[in-house]
């Protein structure tokens, strides 16, 4: 009845039935599960029979008790797990939204930016000093020496792979001839946008913008979920370049550092993910996450908790872009410090976070912290992004300081009163990882889908290592339907293949190294063709990390994000 009850309503409201409608279910259950009972207020759209939805209603009876709601004292973890992996595997399929929803979606971004003013102007003076008071305890040895290498100049930047707001892509950066005026004093072109002095002519060719004409970010949706997109911006070349260089001290420093290691992390999502198993076994780590998190990070905030580091607080405003242009709205001035799509956004936000976090500790505590106070919270306190870990007991007074200073707390995924609990991707009940696998893009129907058949051979071997067996089975025929070969490899291969507990298939053995091989699909997306020459070779020499030499031996030849991928069959390693 629960599958037909799904065909049914998939033919009468199409997709968005997997991907709105049950997902809003799988929220709705993983709030009952932290609430420990279901409120007929949830579960819109589905039909009661007693205090439970009827759909799904034998797995719902194996947690849920269906005369009451009230949660089991042992609920089935299976169960949960199976619900779940129903209820929430479409729900951040990579479809693009309707132009009505990415529309809603830039308003929002509008109107974000509003809100983020008025917050600073209901800041209280009080709460801003406790802050940087804080901030200085958690950062000040970092912003330190920051402050010292940004007056020695000794700060490299670097380019990213992905797209500008000024169209620069791949080799064409190491050429870029816009720079602005407030990137100058902190980011000289002498330093940053040629090789070495003999190469000074080359400025002459620089447009030096004034502040009036810099380019602005380029806002755009990215597929998120089919309800909303995500939005980012798009940063002009100059900005992201100058952005990567204080990005990257930020990141060595905290790698280095013990005591700011065990609470923040910008790299490795493990070890909130093991707090998180921790704090839904014993229940006494709650897990937030906030919505829109970079967003509602006030510029006027991050310039209150730099100013003590004149140098590091002038770098950071001036590689900043202030300026937006929003898709149906124009060019907006930024109240917020930066959007998704700066290199600094991620580092900056979760500083922020962090610090309010602790304020909201001390609050809670009704005690000044110390360093050595701060040290007790050590495996009981984490940020990485948006995503924060807090003890149980001090999380009223974490949400009041979080969102004083403008973060909004998502009630929808927080969890602190239940077993259940979700950090960085992974989610856990009583201390079993009931983390699901997820449907990220529509069926490959021929072999010119190549992200959609790789898509679906990562899902199939997914599911296999979570045990689905029957899932894999009929994985393993639709994608037989669609490729000629898929063949058993282990998961080290370059093939596109089935991976197994029990080995790797031999097809034959090759000819130069005598490796197994197999002949399967092998992705295949070339770099676009970018050459570079001249200072910006050199420049793009002296710029790369390590001792070793760049791996890409064509990397002056071609560069860039590829513009397609494709498969393409191939004798290759099974190994």
């Amino acid at each position: 009845m629960d599958l037909k009850k799904v065909q049914v309503r998939v033919k009468h409201e199409g997709l968005s039935f997997l991907t709105i409608t049950l997902p809003n279910f799988g929220k709705d259950f993983e709030k009952s599960l932290d609430r420990g009972y279901v409120d007929r207020r949830l579960f819109t759209g589905f039909q009661f029979r007693g205090g439970l939805p009827l759909f799904l209603g034998g797995f719902l009876d194996r947690v849920f008790d269906r005369g009451s709601g009230l949660l089991l004292d042992e609920p089935d973890i299976d169960a949960i797990l199976a619900v779940r992996q129903l209820t929430l595997m479409f729900g951040k399929i990579l479809v693009p939204c309707s132009d009505a929803r990415t529309h809603k979606a830039m308003k929002q971004f509008i109107q974000s930016e509003q809100e983020v003013r008025e917050n600073d102007a209901q800041v209280s003076p009080a709460m801003l000093a406790d802050l940087r008071r804080v901030f200085r305890m958690l950062f000040g040895e970092m912003c330190d020496l920051l402050d010292q290498n940004i007056w020695d100049q000794c700060h490299v930047p670097r380019h990213g792979p992905g797209a500008t707001a000024d169209k620069l892509s791949g080799n064409r950066k190491y050429e870029q001839k816009r720079w602005t005026q407030r990137l100058e004093e902190y980011f000289p072109m002498e330093s940053f946008l040629i090789a070495n002095s003999s190469y000074q002519e080359e400025l002459n060719a620089v447009d030096l913008l004034e502040p009036g004409r810099e380019l602005p970010v380029k806002v755009i949706p990215v597929p998120k979920t089919l309800k909303t997109p995500r939005i980012i911006a798009v940063e002009p070349t100059a900005m992201q370049y100058a952005q990567q260089s204080i990005q990257e001290m930020i990141y060595e420093y905290v790698k280095s550092n013990r005591q700011l290691f065990r609470f923040i992390g910008f790299t490795d999502q493990t070890p909130n993910q093991r707090l998180a198993q921790k704090g839904s076994l014993r229940g006494e780590l709650a897990t937030l996450d906030l919505s829109e998190a970079s967003d509602r990070v006030s510029n006027q905030l991050v310039r209150a908790l730099l100013s003590d580091w004149p140098f590091l607080h002038g770098a950071v405003d001036a590689c900043r872009s202030r300026k937006a242009d929003v898709p149906g709205f124009g060019v907006i001035r930024l109240a917020k410090f930066a959007s998704m799509g700066s290199a600094l956004s991620f580092p900056v936000e979760a500083m922020v976070f962090l610090t309010a976090a602790f304020l909201g500790i001390e609050k809670g505590l009704n005690k000044p912290l110390s360093p050595k106070r701060i040290q007790s919270f050590e495996g009981r306190v984490r940020v990485y992004g948006d995503d924060i870990i807090v003890p149980v007991d001090y999380v009223h007074p974490v949400v009041e300081a979080l969102e004083h200073f403008g973060a909004r707390v998502n009630s929808g995924k927080s969890f602190w009163t239940g077993k259940f609990r979700e950090s960085c991707g992974k989610e856990f009940y009583g201390g079993h990882d009931v983390s699901i696998v997820r449907v990220r893009h529509l069926a490959p129907t021929q072999p010119g889908h190549a992200t959609g058949i790789a898509s679906w051979v990562s899902m199939r071997n997914q599911f296999y290592y979570a045990g689905y067996w029957d899932t894999c089975k009929w994985l393993d025929e639709y994608i037989r339907g669609v490729i000629k070969h898929f063949p058993v490899v282990l998961p080290s291969s370059p093939v596109l293949g089935r991976e197994s507990f029990l080995g790797y298939e031999v097809q034959r053995i090759g000819r130069r190294l005598h490796d197994p091989q197999v002949k399967g699909y092998v992705i295949s997306s070339p770099l676009p063709v970018d050459v570079l020459d001249g200072h910006g070779a050199l420049l793009k020499g002296f710029l790369k990390r390590g001792d070793m030499p760049i791996a890409d031996r064509d990397h002056l030849e071609r560069a860039g994000r590829p513009r397609a991928v494709n498969i393409v069959p191939r004798w290759a390693s099974a190994i």
